[in-house]
């Protein structure tokens, strides 16, 4: 509509007016108006009404012509050649200087009555925290970053605190206490300020008043939350509590007062000042974090506890179920460990429903990307408001409940994603997964990086070891764990044996474990027998063949058809096969070809599904063989499911195998990670697999999380297991242990990567070490145990007598430090010689050593015997003493003081000689020396050993004793000053460089000990006994800080060689700040250090976009294949290229100390799909790309779908360093791949 020029009014016109009321449409009519008033509708709104149509060249003028921000400024002759009609502008200097308006310091805050909740007023409030943001701050006060970061957050994020990182460490006390120690807060405070001349008076003029307020303080010191309910009351009166409580040393620093637990970093020195928190810590120190849940007693009061829950079932939960949902209700965390059919869903499930109700977010961590669809497909039907996020989907990022993978919820945490501020639950399934090496470490990260409001769920399989995982977050998290374990199996199963082959066989199965869970070994025999029966005839007639592991695929397919007929005839299906090989897989339903399991219905509703979930498919795509075969197997009701598979068909296998579709299902462990899909029967092909390093038996969590495959709740009374004996019966013993066995602990595979480390360099208050302590291989760390006894320690050495060091003894502490490294250097020489074979050749029997130990000073002994034990060698040895010190309770010479090592003169009996015949360890024995005697150790010991009998006491020693006793006194009274020994090094013919070095320090020794004046003090062996005490307990603690200490972590070395290898390539400068290189490394999730090197080297600019694809193929695939791809010589140069750098980056980190060789590093990657991979970039279809590679469908479009992610990365990473050019043909080469069979969406997601 043109805009209506009114002329200007005219004499004749009426002075009427129209004014608009606000923005409700509605006008009144002035009748009177001003005088100077032009006419045209006025409005009660500043800004007039809106424009009725906008006149659109002036628009584009004022906004494209006129506005200086669109011309440009600093080249001003350009400008003006064009635009010199535009307009004549003015230099504004300042319009450069542009910067963000600083945030409001203010805010309103809204005064309500409380009763009525009516608007009273609004008053000014004070914020606090204005200039936090997500690139300073790791609080969630922090304002919000930009929405489009909102989802994943961004890499210069800082991610949110994580909880149970608040409290200060000792150190950072420690440094406070020094700045504070200067400051007395009690005496000669300043009253005048510096500079000015009058002051303020501080003296308590309300002191009477006060009294009463500080006993209430002191009752509410009891409760818990001290810290909050302390109203600032409570600082006038420290003065006063100072003197009522003068029973607690004051003191600058917090540990003195055994404060160890969570100090709220906001207020550190008020509770240092406020000493009565002291009784409120120390339950703290000893509770348990994992509290066990009890389900064996009924839970009556459910309905009462819970009378609205969040979410109904159609049936009655069982106890453990119920004991969940009471957890949650109170938001506390909750560990289930249950079997696979138990119902640990139920508990995800009220979680999502809670946090509905709550209007707050879930999200569901899952380890695999397929069980994520299956998931979303569940609980999108169930709640609605389901999103999924994974490295390829996105699918309503908005909703309640979040469905992602680990790795993806890691990254949004590191990220500082603003989802985690409205989380309320993340659900964490399948944890045993952390055994995982590969991929444990990042549900550790996760479980660390989460920040204190969100509470946590975690879902397991039956682990031994729950309670302890438990405790390990609890103790990292600062809240209790409850821990819900049921052994219990809804559906309990049977275990048998099968070893029928023939159709005269088919009934031999034989019972192992029945439902209750005993093992009969009867039935274990019996199928023995049977199978003996078969191969005996046979083994007549060729005399003996050893049975072996594996059998030809004839006796296989024998095997397969009589079974299933069998269980197809006692109505037992449908049936899951687990066999561990893909080939095994797909050969074993190829020879079923004669076998049809389906009626003609359930024929037609397979046809219809399937030509349904494949119309989405390009019409080539259709006609690939694997899809053909499969539609023929799916038909008469068999299918195949292992990696090799093309996700499509994977699915329509899983929906028609949960609809009972499919009677038959071939499939490989990873079946059995995936959800809910429970047979009537398992069959184990084989109980061994091949675990990537060698062939193994099953471990009984690997076979218990399959077995648990059958038995379908509410259908099945029990479930049956059947493992096949195709060549023979296996081991009894094995079948035990992998039927009855535990399963296998959760076992940390913490380790560090360069990402974890450089996105924790990134944020100043977060630490490597910090990470590295609270992962759950350093669990074994009982910090707080350590820090009492510290404490006690520390208390133990300053209630010691001080030392008397003057004089004679100030050579005191030198001597001891002596003495201590005289003897462990001896020890290390006398495990030196005990451990070569010459050492041993010495100390044979008839040797004479010198002996000392608790009851033997410098005294000669001969050996009897040697033990044959190589670990706790023993020497059995005739010694001389003093007549009553045979057994050991005499004086002790020298028990408590060290045996002073300088003094060699041997021990002469000054009484009648006697002897006794001890057991020595190797310590005992200080001295091996040159003299040996003839001695019968059998006569003496035997001798010695009757003379202990209380009868023959009194005897005199026989012949053989007394002569070796005589002989030894003999050689003491020769050589009084020590006999000569053995030298290690040119006796013993020990010429390692550390006995060498070893022997030339003790003698170097051995010589100083004479020069020390404090032997000759009178007091000299009191105050040595002092030394030693004081100095044992201070080693203990010196032990102690070193246990609590970042250098006693184990991966401290690797997390030095690590920092070494980023330093070396300049991701992070001398002082650990990240550099930009490091910043794009970051965003990468593996090999991180390849692609960063590849992209500062410039190595995907030469190369078209489908070449970089297939270059970067190599990143993702990990299989080794036999074809010889054929690939252009551009992308021949970028492997070798790829590959230097490889080798460059692995003979760095070997410099470094990281213990992988460089030929290791290269090997990771693969190059075997380059062609395909290039292939498909240029447009070939799937059929043909099949035929270039001995790979599996599956497997290619897994990789290629896991290389779209590697080039996004690169495409970040890209525009991170500015380089648009590698960033926009990442992206063409994105598009290229992303087409067909290979990312047809998931049939689960719509």
């Amino acid at each position: 509509m043109d805009r209506i020029n009114v002329p200007p009014a005219g004499p004749m016109d009426l002075p009427l007016s129209l004014l608009e009321m606000g923005c409700s449409g509605r006008f009144e009519l002035i009748t009177h108006p001003l005088p100077d008033q032009p006419l045209p509708p006025q409005s009660t709104l500043p800004h007039g009404l809106p424009p009725t149509s906008v006149s659109l060249e002036t628009e584009a003028e004022r906004q494209f012509l006129q506005d200086p921000s669109w011309l440009p400024i600093h080249d001003i002759d350009f400008a003006f050649q064009k635009f010199p009609k535009v307009t004549q502008r003015e230099v504004s200097v300042d319009s450069l200087l542009n910067c963000t308006p600083s945030a409001l310091h203010t805010g309103l805050s809204v005064v309500r009555d409380p009763t009525t909740g009516m608007l009273l007023d609004f008053t000014e409030v004070l914020m606090e925290d204005t200039g936090l943001s997500a690139k300073n701050s790791l609080s969630l006060l922090r304002q919000p970053g930009p929405p489009s970061e909102s989802l994943r957050g961004s890499n210069t994020n800082y991610p949110f605190l994580p909880g149970g990182m608040e409290e200060l460490s000792l150190d950072q006390i420690k440094k406070k206490s020094e700045l504070e120690k200067d400051v007395d807060f009690e005496n000669d405070l300043l009253k005048v300020p510096p500079g000015l001349k009058a002051g303020m008076d501080f003296t308590n003029k309300e002191a009477k008043i006060a009294k009463p307020e500080v006993n209430l303080m002191s009752l509410l010191s009891a409760l818990d939350d001290i810290t909050e309910l302390q109203p600032e009351a409570d600082e006038k009166e420290d003065g006063k509590e100072k003197q009522d409580a003068p029973k607690l040393p004051r003191t600058n620093s917090l540990e003195d007062l055994g404060i160890k637990d969570a100090v709220s970093s906001s207020a550190p020195p008020e509770k240092g000042k406020d000493e009565k928190s002291k009784p409120k810590e120390n339950p703290e120190e000893s509770k348990k974090w994992a509290i066990p849940v009890n389900i064996t007693a009924p839970c009556d009061d459910f309905y009462k506890r819970v009378p609205n829950p969040a979410f109904k079932w159609p049936f009655e939960l069982d106890v453990f179920q119920k004991q969940a949902v009471l957890r949650l209700e109170a938001h506390d965390s909750v560990f289930v460990a249950a079997h696979t059919s138990a119902g640990k869903t139920v508990v995800a499930e009220y979680a999502i429903a809670l946090s509905q109700k709550h209007m707050t977010r879930t999200i569901y961590t899952s380890p695999i990307k397929a069980l994520s669809n299956q998931k979303f497909r569940d609980f999108k039907n169930t709640f609605g408001d389901v999103g999924l996020l994974t490295g390829d989907v996105q699918i309503s990022p908005e909703s309640s409940c979040l469905i992602m993978t680990t790795e993806i919820l890691r990254s949004m945490l590191y990220n500082g994603s603003e989802v985690i501020r409205d989380l309320e639950w993340v659900i964490f399934d399948e944890v045993h997964y952390i055994n995982d090496t590969e991929r444990g470490v990042v549900w550790e990260e996760v479980l660390i990086m989460l920040p204190d409001h969100v509470s946590i769920i975690l879902l397991s399989a039956t682990v031994p070891n729950a309670l302890e995982f438990s405790e390990w977050i609890g103790r990292i998290k600062k809240r209790h764990i409850y821990v819900i374990s049921t052994m219990k199996r809804p559906v309990p199963l049977e275990h048998y044996l099968y070893t029928g082959n023939s159709t005269k066989t088919q009934k031999e199965m034989f019972l192992l474990v029945d439902a209750v869970g005993n093992f009969l070994t009867k039935g274990y025999y019996a199928a023995v027998d049977a199978k003996k029966e078969r191969t005996s005839k046979h083994a007549q007639s060729f005399g003996t063949k050893s049975t072996s592991h594996n059998t030809s695929a004839s006796q296989d397919r024998a095997v397969w058809l009589t079974l299933l007929h069998f269980l197809s005839q006692r109505q037992q299906t449908p049936v899951v096969a687990f066999t561990f090989s893909r080939t095994r897989c797909d050969e074993n339903a190829r020879s079923l070809e004669s076998m049809d399991l389906t009626t003609s219905i359930e024929k037609a509703e397979i046809h219809s599904f399937f030509q349904k979930s494949l119309s989405r498919l390009r019409g080539g795509d259709r006609q690939l063989p694997q899809i053909l075969v499969m539609r023929d197997l799916l038909k008469r009701g068999i299918a195949v499911h292992h990696s090799g598979i093309l996700p499509i068909l994977k699915e329509v296998t899983e929906m028609l195998f949960s609809r009972g579709l499919v009677k038959v299902l071939f499939a490989t462990e990873t079946f059995a990670m995936g959800v809910n899909m429970p047979a009537r029967t398992v069959v184990f092909d084989s109980i061994r697999k091949h675990d990537g390093t060698g062939f193994r038996n099953l471990l009984p969590g690997e076979y218990i999380q399959m077995a648990g495959r059958a038995g379908r709740r509410g259908l099945d009374a029990t479930g049956t297991v059947i493992i096949l004996c195709k060549a023979g019966v296996h081991e009894m013993a094995d079948l035990h242990v992998m039927m009855l066995g535990k399963p296998t602990l959760l076992q940390s595979q913490f380790r560090l990567t360069y990402t974890m480390i450089l996105n924790l360099l990134r944020v100043e208050a977060l630490r490597v070490t910090d990470m590295m302590r609270r992962s759950f291989s350093e669990n074994h760390r009982d910090t707080q145990t350590h820090e009492k006894r510290i404490s006690q320690l520390k208390q133990m050495v300053s209630s010691l007598p001080p030392l008397d060091t003057d004089g004679q003894l100030s050579d005191l502490l030198p001597y001891y430090h002596t003495v201590t490294e005289l003897r462990t250097t001896k020890e290390a020489l006398q495990r030196a010689i005990l451990e070569s074979v010459n050492g041993l050749k010495a100390l044979s029997v008839g040797r004479v050593v010198v002996v000392n130990n608790k009851q033997h000073f410098n005294a000669l002994g001969v050996i009897l015997q040697v033990s044959n034990d190589s670990v706790n060698r023993t020497f059995t040895a005739l010694i001389i003493c003093e007549k009553g010190n045979e057994e050991g309770e005499g004086k002790g010479n020298n028990s408590d003081a060290f045996p002073h090592l300088f003094n060699t003169a041997l021990f002469i009996p000054e009484g009648p000689c006697s002897h006794t015949v001890q057991k020595l360890k190797l310590e005992d024995i200080s001295a091996i020396t040159v003299k040996t005697l003839k001695v019968i150790p059998d006569r003496i010991i035997d001798n010695y050993n009757k003379r202990q009998q209380p009868r023959f006491r009194l005897d005199p020693p026989g012949q053989a004793i007394s002569t070796a006793t005589q002989e030894l006194l003999r050689l003491a009274e020769a050589s009084p000053g020590g006999l000569p020994s053995l030298d290690p090094v040119n006796d013993l013919q020990l010429k390692s460089v550390d006995v060498v070095e070893d022997s030339m320090r003790l003698r170097v020794l051995q010589d100083n000990l004479r020069e020390f004046s404090c032997i000759n003090s009178p007091t000299f062996a009191e105050q040595f006994a002092r030394v030693k005490e004081r100095m044992s307990v201070q080693e203990e603690l010196d032990k102690l800080l070193f246990l609590v200490s970042d250098q006693s972590l184990s991966l401290l070395p690797e997390y030095h060689q690590r920092i070494k290898v980023l330093q070396s390539l300049q991701y992070v400068d001398s002082s650990g700040a990240v550099q930009l290189k490091g910043r794009v490394a970051c965003q990468i999730s593996s090999h991180e250090l390849l692609l960063t090197e590849l992209l500062f080297e410039n190595a995907l600019s030469p190369l078209a976009p489908e070449e970089s694809a297939a270059l970067l193929s190599c990143l993702v695939f990990t299989q080794n294949t036999q074809v010889e791809p054929h690939i252009t010589n551009t992308l021949q140069e970028g492997i070798d290229r790829v590959l230097s750098v490889a080798q460059r980056i692995g003979e760095l980190q070997r410099d470094c100390g990281i213990p992988q060789t460089a030929e290791e590093f290269v090997g990771q990657f693969k190059f075997g799909l380059t062609e395909v991979v290039y292939c498909w970039a240029r447009g070939m279809p799937f059929a043909e790309i099949a035929q270039l590679t001995d790979v599996q469908e599956g497997t290619v479009v897994r990789c290629i779908q896991r290389l779209d992610e590697v080039l996004k990365e690169v495409r970040q990473a890209a525009r991170i360093v500015g380089d648009s050019v590698l960033g926009s043909k990442m992206e063409k080469a994105s598009l290229a791949i992303r087409r067909d069979i290979v990312f047809t969406a998931s049939l689960y997601t719509h």
